[in-house]
């Protein structure tokens, strides 16, 4: 048998009878999933949205001639302990990364003294340094050089103020994220998720 229970109208109007006969609503039956708890549902009124994460100038994001530079360094990394070298080919065809492509980046980071360039047949590429003294802040700046947006410099309005503010914010977090994060830490986050991998198959 129902009840009926005093609801308020979604601009806050008069209090509206409503018969609960049917309670709970179907939005909030159980499921196979399980029971939806009443405070997860969004309140009378309440807006919801769904912000992307891979919205084009999202700066947040790598280049992704930064993602494959990073790609590259965690192939080398994963061998540095044994002295181990890699040709561009050999980490092109294992990343589906076009040679030309990715010579032009191992080459910034050779410059940028985070690689060394062995000559020969059986020549290619090593890291310069081990992979926890190497910071991802340091390989950034060297495949992307100055990131910093002056576009809006000259307009000084109180609302582009506001809206440098918070670029300036994200950006300082970005950059303290890169700084603390070295290519060890990535390496170490990709072997236990080849780890989690293998337990899984098991």
């Amino acid at each position: 048998m129902g009840v009926l229970i005093e609801t308020r109208g979604p601009a806050g109007g008069a209090e509206v009878p409503r018969d609960t006969s049917s309670w709970p609503p179907q939005a909030l039956a159980p499921s196979s999933a399980g029971p939806i708890e009443p405070w997860a549902q969004p309140a009378l009124g309440t807006r919801t949205a769904t912000i992307p994460t891979n919205a084009p100038g999202n700066r947040v994001a790598f280049s992704a001639k930064t993602e494959y530079g990073l790609v590259s360094l965690l192939e080398l990394a994963a061998i540095h302990p044994q002295g181990g070298v890699l040709q561009v080919a050999e980490i092109a065809s294992r990343q589906g990364i076009p040679d030309r492509y990715l010579e032009q980046m191992l080459t910034s980071l050779r410059r940028g003294r985070i690689l060394h360039s062995i000559r020969g047949p059986r020549g290619g590429y090593q890291l310069a340094r081990p992979p926890a003294d190497i910071l991802i802040a340091e390989v950034v700046a060297c495949l992307e050089g100055d990131t910093d947006n002056r576009g809006s410099a000259a307009r000084q309005s109180p609302e582009f103020e506001v809206i440098g503010g918070l670029q300036q914010r994200l950006e300082q977090a970005r950059e303290a994220i890169l700084a603390n994060t070295s290519l060890q830490d990535l390496l170490d986050d990709r072997d236990q998720r080849l780890q989690s991998q293998v337990m899984y198959f098991i």
